[in-house]
């Protein structure tokens, strides 16, 4: 594999970014989902039970044990850690010196003592995958704010490549479990004809993928398992147009499924990842710069990888049609499609594939030691050499035990795998699973609402006659409303409603909280619901009687005529999902207790440090802006920033070069001045020549700071090339006096 520096540089602003959109989006929501007065204030979480603070670090590390030296409750406590978080990861995406390992392991610390006590509102894949992959930044990033520099480091080829060993769980555990699930959807092919109505929150072109023909919908499906399941192993292949054929299969699933559903930020965290399937070489063909490496493959060795990669894709594409019948079906004008392997078949197959897999990855780790130790060999000077060997020897032991301890969450995917596992390998496991480094992914296991998209519908009212239905901003509800596009925001509230409504209220404790708390009129819970209270249909008075009711929602057919409906969802009633309830209601105060949502202790005042004002002031100032406005223009206000930089910086270059060039005008001109001309200062063409040179090779350096190594060693050649040349100068001079 080429080199890996801008790919990797982007993956760091990548991920700048993401922390970014995740700070932002869990800091709006945190009054009325951690609040005091909240669905699950987060004090209840961190309960002081009078031992030391080491001790309480150990067995829930979380920042927000740091809250009383702080003067501050929980609740501003959090608010605090996730401002920190959000002016650190913005900074990021501006400095490039900020993309430093002490600042993503500050922005994974920040982030894990939100999930330490986010509940089941933090719950998610996402968050988890965002803490391991930002645990692997902090191995990934330059440690810049103490070496001072942004060079490039012998190990970085070796620690980037746990990324894409992320990526490949992701992806492989992703396609696996939806066949291991036994879902009759997944093993039909008709997955994606309820998926786009039945996922949490859709977006408007998901109406339009819906409408899509059968036959091109289990197509999709077949192109699905594929991409998940068969390109990943495509990740370690020494062929690097393989790597990138892979890349860009992976991007065009997520770019699919952002266009359809708001996934928040899960995503773009996954397209981050994919940037570790690419080198400098294919970066440099977007950026449409000229390419220095060389190619010295003879044609023959190119015609054969070639060859070689047609062989892999024409037997993908045949491992498809046979594995999925492909037929073309001139009548229907289509492709038609079906499973045409057992449970039992995948079953062996995993078996017999879940370890190999295993030593695939064990070589290509191995490779990149190798190679990461040669580089280090290689390095000139010994105090150079000796401190590139001992930075490789602790990356690639951390590489090692970040590897080593995957394993447990990987073959999750196959029982006997798992069990095949070292117990070492398992304690080991045991014993880092509270800082979340490493986890199991699957997503879609089970394809819900396959008899229609089941939805849970809030009623108000104040006389138990007339119920007013409360909308929220962003999942279904009012028929007419169009699917919002949110992403990256994720409104947590809204998706564990639609976790909710695929069971009953006793499954989800937190909604009979919701409910009291809007029989209470907390306006920070109905901010969860309404960004703009006003337009909250209870905002003058609270409803004096609560209900709700389950629904089955499908997305509405276009008409007859081949127009579009005026509506974007129909609905049919399902079933009473939480009786009639109101304030002091026996049910109500019932179920309060038995969940442990009745607060026993008296609130406490609000503190009055400068830091609590401090973080008053902000919530103040953003309160009533909308998540997804608040993200994006922050993402936009650092992009244009980034641009600015980027063209002052140009900008300053050109300068300089055209104050060069006018230099070497003028001094032209001198030479060729007349007798009497001004003076030049004694100096000689050949040594004006030279100074102009090393001007140049500075300005020159300036664009070379991640590329430390390919700078020294063409000044090295400058430096021959220049001795070469003087050499032969003299000995020109020695043979004209000869001649003499």
């Amino acid at each position: 594999m080429g080199e890996i520096i801008q790919p990797r540089r982007m993956f760091l602003w990548s991920m700048a970014v993401i922390y970014l959109a995740a700070f932002v989006s869990l800091y709006v929501q945190l009054p009325g989902l951690y609040g005091n007065e909240g669905l699950l204030p987060a004090r209840w979480q961190l309960k002081y039970s009078g031992k030391s603070l080491w001790e309480q670090l150990l067995s829930s590390p979380s920042l927000l044990w740091f809250g009383p030296q702080l003067g501050v409750d929980t609740h501003t406590a959090m608010e605090l850690l996730c401002l920190l978080g959000a002016a650190l990861s913005f900074a990021a995406t501006l400095v490039e010196s900020l993309r430093d390992s002490v600042v993503f392991f500050c922005l994974w610390a920040l982030y894990l003592s939100m999930y330490q006590v986010g509940q089941v509102f933090l719950y998610f894949q996402w968050d988890n995958l965002l803490l391991e992959t930002g645990f692997l930044c902090i191995l990934v990033a330059p440690l810049t704010l103490l070496r001072g520099s942004r060079g490039v480091r012998e190990h970085d080829r070796l620690t980037f490549w746990l990324t894409r060993w992320l990526l490949f769980r992701l992806m492989f555990a992703s396609g696996v479990v939806k066949l291991m699930s036994r879902c009759p959807t997944w093993w039909g092919l008709t997955a994606l004809t309820y998926h786009y109505e039945t996922q949490c929150l859709p977006t408007s072109l998901a109406w339009f993928a819906h409408q899509l023909p059968v036959w091109w919908q289990k197509l999709s499906v077949v192109g699905t398992f594929v991409i998940e399941i068969v390109v990943p192993l495509l990740f370690f292949s020494p062929q690097r147009r393989l790597r990138i054929g892979a890349f860009y299969l992976q991007v065009l699933l997520q770019v699919l499924i952002i266009l359809t559903g708001n996934y928040n930020f899960f995503n773009l965290l996954t397209l981050a990842l994919c940037l570790s399937l690419l080198d400098d070489q294919h970066v440099n063909f977007w950026l449409r710069k000229a390419d220095k490496i060389s190619n010295n493959d003879s044609r023959l060795c190119s015609w054969l990888c070639y060859l070689l990669e047609l062989a892999v894709w024409s037997l993908m594409i045949f491992g498809a049609v046979v594995c999925f019948d492909l037929k073309l079906d001139s009548t229907k004008k289509g492709i038609t499609s079906k499973t045409a392997f057992t449970y039992h078949q995948f079953n062996q197959f995993l078996q017999t594939v879940t370890i190999p897999f295993i030593w695939i990855g064990v070589l290509s780790l191995t490779w990149e030691m190798v190679t990461a130790m040669f580089r280090c060999a290689c390095v000139s000077g010994f105090l150079k050499r000796f401190w590139g060997t001992l930075q490789w020897s602790v990356f690639a032991a951390a590489t090692a035990a970040m590897f080593t301890v995957s394993l447990v969450p990987y073959s999750y995917i196959e029982y006997d795998s798992h069990g095949k596992l070292w117990p070492g390998v398992r304690r080991a496991y045991d014993l880092v699973d509270r800082f979340q480094l490493v986890n199991s992914y699957g997503l879609f296991r089970r394809m819900t609402g396959v008899s229609g998209r089941p939805e849970v519908v809030i009623e108000g009212s104040n006389d138990a006659v007339s119920w007013t239905e409360i909308e929220f901003m962003y999942k279904p509800g009012n028929l007419s409303a169009p699917p919002a596009v949110v992403t990256p925001h994720q409104p947590r509230l809204d998706w564990q409603m639609w976790f909710a409504a695929l069971g009953d209220q006793t499954q989800a404790p937190w909604f009979t909280s919701l409910m009291y708390r809007l029989l209470q009129g907390k306006r920070d819970v109905i901010e969860l619901i309404q960004t703009d209270v006003s337009q909250y249909p209870f905002h003058k008075e609270p409803p004096a009687y609560l209900r709700a009711h389950r629904y089955r929602y499908w997305f509405t057919e276009p008409k007859a005529d081949g127009s579009y409906p005026e509506r974007w969802w129909r609905r049919v009633y399902d079933e009473e999902f939480y009786p009639t309830v109101h304030l002091g209601n026996t049910f109500l105060e019932t179920m309060l207790t038995q969940y442990g949502l009745k607060d026993k202790s008296p609130l406490r005042r609000l503190p009055n440090t400068p830091v609590a004002k401090a973080v008053r002031w902000v919530r103040s100032q953003v309160r009533g802006v909308p998540a997804p406005v608040l993200i994006w223009t922050l993402i936009a206000c650092s992009a244009a920033t980034l641009c600015l930089l980027h063209g002052l910086k140009s900008r300053n270059k050109h300068t300089e070069r055209t104050a060069g060039t006018q230099k070497e005008a003028t001094t032209d001109l001198t030479a060729n001045a007349p007798d009497g001309a001004p003076d030049t200062g004694g100096k000689s063409d050949e040594e004006q020549e030279a100074e102009e040179e090393e001007e140049e090779e500075e300005e020159d350096g300036g664009d070379c700071e991640d590329e430390v190594e390919d700078c020294e060693g063409e000044e090295k050649d400058r430096v021959g090339d220049d001795k070469e040349e003087e050499d032969g100068m003299e000995t020109e001079e020695i043979l004209e006096k000869r001649k003499f």
